[in-house]
């Protein structure tokens, strides 16, 4: 299984420097995964890191990225990580299974996904339009692969109805698209920028802000977050206070700052080459990052009952909401 690692600027000389000085404590080591690290989604993870903000918390954070969230979630059960960065509707369909993972810090209160149409389709005007053809998902069991599913619930169809592919994000999926692999798929920002620029695509559904979720999911649906296993949470406290410490500040920056000046501290390969284009998508994107990591409120019940549309398990009968979440450690944070 390939994956990436990012380790934090400066390193050597942090570790120089602690060297020198007898009585300073070693920073405490975390591994966090997440599926695609250049995501817009997962902003904060990469600013909280180049802000040093988990830095200042006495963190020594190695970030890992896999191309999708759920082989996120089956590294941390297997122990290998700590923490993923990662969507909050894992932690319901995990109870499904008998495991037991919350949300500590919920970074966004929209997908910021998009259903993406191939413009080589110009019969295709609705989701009920699908029926027949192959759509791209990141993965297998990935929060795309719920979506899409929910989507094609709602208009009548069903997955069978259609051919999921597990093509990945960015370039891969830009591929698959262009070589009519997949007719139709479901990405972020800023792939979604990068299709539409280059006429290959035009959008079916938008996640991206608040409004479009509410019109197609019927609520807010909280994704992106820091979850982790509820055992860890309860045996490392101070570990995940920090971490949310960490997390609720860059939400704040966020906040605060415009799209412009968040981007000079994003790394310039996520932009694919045009930074115009990636600070024109944060721009209109920006809103759907929660302002102080809490959960909101109303957001867990819907994405209960989108996701008991169709997964065997889980209903609001057999979830027990108030385990797949906390906001104690941001509560924390915010005194």
């Amino acid at each position: 299984m390939s994956r990436k690692v990012f380790r934090p600027a400066l390193r050597l000389l942090a570790c120089a420097t602690v060297a020198l000085l007898p009585f300073a404590a070693q920073a405490e080591r975390v591994a966090l995964m997440v599926g695609g690290i250049e995501k817009q989604i997962y902003l904060p993870l990469i600013l909280a890191r180049n802000l040093g903000y988990l830095t200042d918390e006495g963190l020594d954070v190695e970030i890992l990225s896999e191309p999708a969230g759920a082989e996120a979630a089956d590294e941390m059960l297997a122990g290998a990580v700590q923490g993923v960065i990662g969507f909050y509707d894992h932690n319901i369909q995990l109870q499904a299974l008998g495991k037991y993972t919350q949300s500590v810090v919920q970074f966004s209160l929209a997908p910021g996904e998009v259903e993406l149409v191939s413009t080589r389709h110009p019969e295709v005007h609705s989701v009920a339009d699908l029926r027949g053809l192959r759509l791209g998902i990141t993965g297998l069991g990935s929060s795309t692969d719920f979506l899409t599913e929910y989507l094609l619930l709602r208009s009548g169809l069903r997955m069978r109805d259609v051919t999921p592919v597990p093509v990945g994000a960015g370039d891969t999926l830009i591929a698959a698209l262009r070589n009519d692999h997949v007719q139709a798929a479901m990405t972020t920002e800023p792939t979604v920028s990068r299709l539409l620029a280059s006429g290959d695509a035009r959008v079916l559904v938008d996640l991206r802000t608040v409004a479009g979720t509410k019109a197609a999911l019927g609520g807010l649906y909280p994704a992106a977050g820091l979850y982790m296993d509820s055992g860890w949470v309860a045996a490392h406290p101070d570990t995940v206070q920090k971490l949310a410490n960490a997390f609720v500040r860059t939400l704040r920056y966020i906040a605060s700052h415009d799209a412009s000046a968040i981007a000079d501290h994003v790394p310039t390969d996520f932009f694919a080459g045009d930074r115009a284009m990636y600070v024109q998508a944060l721009t209109e994107g920006k809103a759907m990052f929660t302002p102080d990591g809490r959960m909101p409120e109303g957001g867990p019940e819907n994405v209960l009952a989108v996701l008991s549309g169709f997964m065997d398990g889980v209903s609001p009968a057999t979830i027990d909401l108030s385990r797949t979440y906390t906001n104690a450690f941001v509560d924390a944070a915010l005194r």
